[in-house]
């Protein structure tokens, strides 16, 4: 693998921790600062707001200043965030927080946006592998983020959780150090600057291929998401479990999201991006029912292992298959709607559980999510059903 994708490995471990950290804390803290128990979740969500937010004006700027430039200013933000933070800790304030949360998300958008420019960085045959690779960094930032949310987590703290905010403006910063040291723009095998041109749209979304691999990312993200948000909740004010199993929960589950990288760009080489997919709705449906079945420390693992491994064969399948179905000219546009649509869904699913699981309980809020991995499945058919024989197209003749 090129350097570039190393250093993108390197960058995402650390700049990605603000997505566990806030995960993690979000509803905790939410819990001490909201005004009303079902604006608990509150913050989580809006992480997921400022990235939707951000990622139109963040690709807008790649297409025009480059990659590096974004990825420093969406280190800047993360370190914001942590001051933000920091300010609402010792202060109290719900809103400061949330404002936090939203800038943070900010971000992530950037973050989320190196597993395209690892994919730009090798031959098209082994894109697959460098944004597997790429995601990789998430389970150092799956261990990083709640440890560092720990650090001002104790009884005995006057200003509960202002030394994790404190943490994670240090983090963004090491990530900041990494971007700007190691990423070289010229290693990317696509020209930076490529402002406009290309098909229409609508022309492009007429292609079954590209809703298929835009759905794979966006009902993976939002079915984890919404399920995720809500697990701290219900194991510590419902479960009764403490806190530490709680972290401990996240943190493995956060770890299963991204460990089946270390496979999954081989995995799509060998069997192919549909079986990966159906792998990935199968792992949900097993989370799912392992997850209603009881509320014990196991049952909450196990499903949300499940749930990560199913998100990790659910992204890498769409991020994977996305270059299918536009060319060179189009990519900042058809990646920018994608990320719009992935991080719109997983805000709805992430601003939306606190509610669900105070009016229905963990079980109901489990079974809302059956529908959408319906909904994937039939999408997936309708590509199936419509697919060319392989070897026709690639990344500049979409399938």
């Amino acid at each position: 693998m090129p350097l570039n994708v190393w250093v993108l490995v390197a960058a995402q471990a650390l700049a990605m921790c603000t997505a566990p950290f806030i995960v993690f804390i979000g509803s905790i803290q939410g819990r001490l600062l909201a005004p009303a128990p079902e604006l608990a979740t509150l913050p989580v969500g809006l992480v997921v707001v400022g990235t939707v937010l951000a990622i139109k004006p963040a690709t807008w700027l790649m297409e025009r200043v480059g990659r590096k430039q974004v990825m420093l200013l969406g280190t800047l933000a993360g370190m914001i965030a942590g001051g933000l933070g920091m300010f609402a800790s010792w202060q109290s304030d719900f809103v400061t927080m949330c404002l936090a949360s939203v800038i943070g998300g900010s971000g992530l958008a950037v973050v989320h946006q190196y597993r395209f420019a690892a994919m730009e960085s090798v031959a098209s045959d082994m894109a697959g592998t460098a944004a597997a690779r790429v995601l990789l960094g998430g389970l150092v930032a799956a261990w990083l983020g709640p440890e560092v949310a720990g650090l001002g987590s104790g009884t005995d703290e006057r200003f509960p959780f202002l030394l994790s905010w404190a943490g994670l403006a240090v983090v963004q910063a090491m990530a900041l150090v990494v971007v700007a040291v190691g990423y070289r723009p010229s290693g990317e095998r696509v020209a930076e600057i490529v402002v406009g041109g290309g098909r229409p749209m609508r022309e492009i979304l007429a292609n079954p291929l590209v809703w298929t691999a835009i759905s794979g990312a966006a009902i993976g993200y939002a079915v984890m998401s919404y399920i995720m948000t809500a697990t701290p909740l219900s194991m510590t004010e419902m479960a009764g479990h403490d806190f530490d199993d709680a972290k401990r929960v996240i943190q493995l589950h956060i770890m299963a999201m991204y460990l089946p990288s270390l496979i999954s760009g081989w995995l799509i080489r060998v069997v192919g991006i549909p079986l990966m997919m159906t792998v990935g709705l199968l792992a949900y449906l097993g989370c799912i029912l392992l997850a209603a079945a009881g509320i014990s420390f196991h049952h909450y693992l196990w499903a949300l292992i499940l749930l990560g491994v199913g998100w990790n064969f659910l992204f890498v399948g769409g991020t994977t298959l996305l270059p299918q179905g536009y060319r060179d000219s189009e990519r900042f546009r058809v990646q920018g709607l994608n990320d719009i649509m992935v991080f719109s869904a997983q805000a709805t699913a992430a601003l939306s559980a606190g509610a669900v699981l105070t009016a229905l309980g963990w079980a109901s809020l489990l079974m809302v999510a059956v529908p959408l991995l319906v909904l994937h499945a039939l999408l997936m058919a309708a590509w199936l059903l419509r697919r060319q024989p392989a070897g026709a197209g690639g990344r500049s003749s979409p399938r």
